[in-house]
Order: C-alpha cells, then sequence, then structure tokens
C-alpha cells in the first residue's frame, strides 16, 4: 500500500499562484510516475501534469507555461506549482502515483481544492 498526502489548496484570485505539494509514504515502487488529476464538477478528471522518477515530465496543453511540476525523490515528494491561475483551474486536484512497471498499479491521494476566483 501506498499513503498520498496532498496539501497546499486553496482560494486565489485570477493571476496569483499556489503550490500544491504530496508525500508519498507506505511501499512506494520504483521506477513510477507521479503526477497530478484535477476534477472540475460536472466533468471528468484529467491530467494535469506527472513527472517520472528519471526526471521526465508531461503537461496538459492547458497549463502548458503556467504549472511547473517537480519532484524530490529523497523525500518521495512531488509538487506542482501553479502561476497565473485562471478561474478555470478551479478544480479538486489529485495526486498520483503509477507503477512503471508490471503489474501495473496506481494509489490516489484524497484531493485539495483550488478555487480561483474571478
Amino acid at each position: 500500500q501506498v499513503q498520498l498526502v496532498e496539501s497546499g489548496g486553496g482560494l486565489v484570485q485570477t493571476g496569483g499562484s499556489l503550490r500544491l505539494s504530496c508525500a508519498a509514504s507506505g511501499n512506494i515502487f520504483s521506477p513510477n510516475a507521479m503526477g497530478w488529476y484535477r476534477q472540475a464538477p460536472g466533468k471528468q478528471r484529467e491530467l494535469v501534469a506527472s513527472i517520472t522518477s528519471d526526471g521526465s515530465t508531461n503537461y496538459a496543453d492547458s497549463v502548458k507555461g503556467r504549472f511547473t511540476i517537480s519532484r524530490d525523490n529523497a523525500k518521495d515528494t512531488v509538487y506542482l506549482q501553479m502561476n497565473s491561475l485562471k478561474p478555470e483551474d478551479t478544480a479538486v486536484y489529485y495526486c498520483n502515483i503509477d507503477r512503471l512497471r508490471p503489474p501495473r498499479m496506481d494509489y490516489w491521494g484524497q484531493g485539495t481544492q483550488v478555487t480561483v476566483s474571478s
């Protein structure tokens, strides 16, 4: 089992910044990819950004140039720096860790609310 604990969500005005953190604990597998997903009301959960153990990153087109994902492997923690926030970024943000080798498995955090006011 892997536990993921997110922090850093909140309310911010348009154009503001937030930094999300997600700390993993338990039987952490490697190699892995850690990522952030989000789900807005009435919409499907979508990938925001992900980063592999060796540092390869992937971003949704909607956040490129505004969000930056990073990780500290020594702390098993992933971060999401969100700048120039827009109201459409409002969602519950979920942390995910995905095993990159068979058997595939992944775990989710409980989610943290990000609200961007206009």
